[in-house]
């Protein structure tokens, strides 16, 4: 028999998250291994937000804590707050808008547990419509596949929900970066030699569609020049050379002309 809670702190930036954060808390209560904590933080929503935040806590005082930022700051900074308010060994994440399958805390945290060396864990998510109820899908037999620097440059292998890191890492999100700070934090940490991991289960829910199919072009864009900043942070810290820059970055101009083409395609069929 193992103990009911696993020593993990979940972190949830929340902003004007009224119709999601309950199914998101509820999948973390539903899960087969409890962890520890969960951290909501308010990023100065300014709506009816923190007033469901309340509300959750009463239904488990003991277990959520609340946070409340005066001003907003995007969720980088809130993560960062939640993680340095973070009690437990390993930090996971969650948005506010997505759920967990109920075994991810408990298949993610043992295989952590027996895989030391192991700094960040992910794992593969389903896209869901928004009226699907909880995931609960059978999961397979699962498969742990190492995740090197190139394969991380040259995408972001992991939806933030889908990631599990030790806290004693000290590595946090880039403060004031509000598009593709998740993959510049799994660079940083692939970077300072971590070992990455990558599990074969889709153990999140993803709720909202991918930019890069349906978006507006302004967000896809936003999010194009944070990957581009992303590339040239790594250039100005030696950690790629100016060949390696100038590649990824033509590199990425062709994915996004790509996604650019895929919206503007589906968008003129709804229009005809």
């Amino acid at each position: 028999m193992f103990d009911r809670y696993a020593p993990v702190s979940v972190i949830i930036p929340c902003f004007r998250c009224v119709e999601t954060i309950e199914r998101a808390v509820k999948s973390i209560a539903a899960q087969s291994r409890l962890p520890a904590e969960v951290i909501l933080i308010d990023d100065s929503s300014g709506d009816g937000t923190w007033d469901i935040l309340l509300k959750i806590k009463e239904s488990y005082p003991d277990w959520i804590r609340l946070i409340q930022l005066d001003t907003n700051s995007g969720a980088a900074i809130a993560r960062n707050r939640g993680m340095k308010s973070a009690t437990q060994p390993y930090v996971a994440f969650l948005d506010s808008d997505d759920a967990w399958h109920p075994q991810k805390i408990e298949i993610q945290y043992l295989f952590m547990e027996s895989n030391q060396d192991v700094v960040l864990c992910g794992h593969g998510h389903r896209q869901l419509a928004s009226d699907d109820p909880l995931p609960d899908w059978l999961i397979d037999k699962v498969h742990a596949n190492p995740i090197n620097k190139w394969m991380m440059l040259l995408s972001n292998r992991f939806v933030t929900p889908s990631v599990m890191i030790r806290r004693d890492i000290n590595q946090f999100f880039i403060s004031g970066q509000r598009h593709m700070e998740d993959h510049m934090l799994w660079l940083q940490i692939i970077y300072q030699g971590g070992l990455v991991i990558r599990l074969s289960s889709e153990l999140a829910a993803i709720y909202k569609k991918p930019f890069g199919i349906s978006g507006l072009s302004s967000q896809m864009w936003a999010m194009e020049r944070s990957e581009l900043d992303n590339y040239r942070r790594l250039y100005h810290s030696k950690s790629i050379n100016l060949l390696q820059l100038t590649s990824l970055t033509g590199y990425s101009m062709l994915k996004f002309a790509r996604r650019l083409a895929i919206s503007w395609w589906n968008n003129f069929r709804k229009v005809i």
